[in-house]
Parts: C-alpha cells; sequence; structure tokens
C-alpha cells in the first residue's frame, strides 16, 4: 500500500491495482494535482467544506470515476455525481478492498452558524485485507470500537477538530500502529508540529508527518 499526501486532508491510497482518492480539496491546490487525481478509480469525500470537497475540480474529472459522499454533500454539491452512503455501510471497491463508512463529529464554532455547520459527517476505513487504514474526517473525539492499523488524523484543534493530545489518545483507543496527521495547511489555522511531536512522543505514538506530495510505502 502506498499512500500520499495532499494539502489539509487529502490522501491518495494505492493499493492492489486500486487509487482511492479521499476528500480532495481547495486548500493550496495545484494544477500538477490534477493529472494525478484524475486517475483515480474512486473518490471518497467525507463532509460537505469545499477544503474536503473542491467540486470545481471533481467536475472536471473522468466521469467514469466513482464518488461517495453523504446526503448533505450531494445536496450541497449538487453537480457532482454523487452516490449517496452513511454510516455503517460497506463500500466493494473490488480486488477485496472495501471501505467501512463510519461515524465522525465535526466541531462547532460561531461563525458556522450561517451555514457552515456540518450536520453529516462521515469517515472510512480502508481495508485491503492486509491493512486497515482509518481516515477520521474532521471530527472531535467520541467514543467508539473502530479499529486500524494506521490512523489519519486531524490536529490542528481550534474548536473543530480535535487537537494533537486528543488525536494521540484516539489513535492508541483504535489500536493504530501510525498517526498520519491532517488538517494542518491552512495558513489561517497554523499549527505548531513541533508541539505535535512532544504531545505524540510523550503519549509514545509512532507518527509520520508528510509533506504535500510525499508518500509512505506500507510493507
Amino acid at each position: 500500500m502506498k499512500i500520499t499526501k495532499y494539502p489539509q486532508s487529502c490522501l491518495l491510497i494505492e493499493t492492489k491495482e486500486k487509487k482511492i482518492l479521499v476528500d480532495p480539496g481547495d486548500t493550496n491546490y495545484k494544477e500538477e494535482y490534477f493529472a494525478i487525481w484524475n486517475k483515480a478509480d474512486v473518490i471518497l469525500i467525507t463532509h460537505k467544506h469545499s477544503d474536503h470537497c473542491y467540486t470545481e475540480v471533481i467536475e472536471k474529472m473522468d466521469k467514469n470515476i466513482k464518488i461517495y459522499a453523504s446526503k448533505e454533500v450531494k445536496n450541497t454539491h449538487p453537480t457532482l455525481s454523487i452516490e449517496v452512503v452513511k454510516e455503517g455501510d460497506t463500500i466493494e471497491l473490488g480486488n477485496q478492498i472495501k471501505a467501512e463508512v463510519v461515524h465522525a463529529e465535526h466541531g462547532y464554532i460561531p461563525p458556522m452558524k450561517t451555514g457552515a455547520k456540518v450536520i453529516e459527517n462521515i469517515g472510512y476505513i480502508i481495508d485491503d485485507g492486509e491493512t486497515r487504514v482509518y481516515i477520521t474526517s474532521d471530527t472531535v473525539c467520541f467514543q467508539n470500537e473502530y479499529k486500524c492499523d494506521i490512523i489519519c488524523v486531524p490536529v490542528s484543534d481550534y474548536g473543530v477538530v480535535m487537537g494533537p493530545f486528543e488525536a494521540a489518545l484516539f489513535a492508541k483507543e483504535a489500536g493504530a500502529k501510525l498517526i498520519i496527521p491532517l488538517h494542518a495547511d491552512n495558513p489561517n489555522y497554523p499549527v505548531d508540529f513541533e508541539f505535535v511531536k512532544k504531545i505524540f512522543e510523550r503519549h509514545e505514538v509512532d507518527y509520520e508527518i508528510l509533506e504535500a506530495g510525499e508518500s509512505l510505502e506500507i510493507e
């Protein structure tokens, strides 16, 4: 399995000849990403915010790429051809790969009262039979029994997602052997990665901080 990070919370997961693109958003988007994203077999979107769903770019992508997302995403971005999924569903992606649709809870701050508040938020656990990768979406902590090998989790805090302390505890609860931090690319909401490292190391969790376009090979 190969995991490539793009800005904010976008990931490209390549396994068993399948390319799974998660949350292609507009934060720090570069035109050079398009050719890579356009080779995906499937797109998974966690929620309606534009930093997870860049409609203008997705509209231009190959129409054979299947898009899965919540009903709220479909209603917010009606020009996209979305197959609606909900918590508890399992998406069969072929080659014995599946994506489990799981719960997520987006945080709320007062500026969201104008319509940005997320009602339907979902995460995905991608399982290729060898490795389970849990992409939590923008979420705060919540009780669950999800298990994974790798967790891709937000660390920026600011009231809408977990900070590094919660992320470390959340990852340990899920049994993750590795954390890949997400949701840390917006210059309006800077993240102190030295602090992130300090917290993760204090809680004895392994992590890999990836720059945009950087990949990690999982054996």
